[in-house]
């Protein structure tokens, strides 16, 4: 683990794996440091950012954080209802040597948490307990809808508004995953437990 400075009122902690960041971010989140003001976990590293106060206490509490093995806070259960028609499905049905079925059953077995936050408001990398590893798309789509469900790498996630992106579309919800005018205006936050329903049409 590292610490670095991120201006004057916040640092950095790098951490080797997504696993860790986890850990890291669950036990912070949990019991955080005097004068922490906000967390923001990514795929490797944790943002934290406090009221002013002195950097050099905050890194000595920061280094005797004790990360928490596979537990993750903010677990309440968001399920999203999924129409399983994505472009990419039929594809890459092929490319995991399985049938359409076998993809949807797999996805929503899932048991899926969300990692980090970014890319654009609402939009959530969402980790499950299973092995994944999705190719991007050759080519970027420009225009992805909003509420299309997708996989990339080890991750799944819903496209909060419409936007470019090269992840392999499955489906699509009609769950409102952003909404400026809404408190909270993102259902995806950190730590957030995430089950994927196929939806009765």
């Amino acid at each position: 683990m590292r610490i670095l400075p991120a201006g004057d009122r916040a640092v950095l902690v790098e951490l080797e794996s997504l696993d860790a960041v986890l850990g890291y971010y669950a036990a912070l989140a949990d019991s955080p440091p005097a004068g922490v003001i906000d967390i923001v976990p990514a795929a490797r590293t944790v943002l934290v950012t406090t009221d002013g106060g002195d950097l050099s206490s905050l890194t000595r509490a920061l280094h005797a954080v004790q990360s928490v093995d596979g537990v993750q806070v903010g677990g309440d259960l968001l399920e999203i209802p999924v129409t399983y028609d994505g472009e990419d499905l039929p594809d890459l049905a092929g490319f995991l040597n399985c049938s359409i079925d076998d993809v949807i059953k797999r996805h929503t077995a899932e048991d899926w948490t969300v990692a980090f936050c970014g890319f654009s408001p609402g939009f959530g990398y969402l980790t499950g307990t299973g092995t994944w590893d999705i190719p991007r798309r050759k080519s970027p789509r420009t225009k992805v809808p909003t509420g299309a469900v997708a996989l990339a790498g080890e991750f799944s996630g819903v496209y909060p508004r419409e936007s470019p992106g090269g992840w392999q579309l499955i489906g699509h919800t009609d769950l409102a995953i952003f909404d400026q005018n809404r408190t909270p205006a993102a259902l995806f936050h950190p730590g957030r437990h995430i089950r994927f329903t196929k939806a009765d049409n």
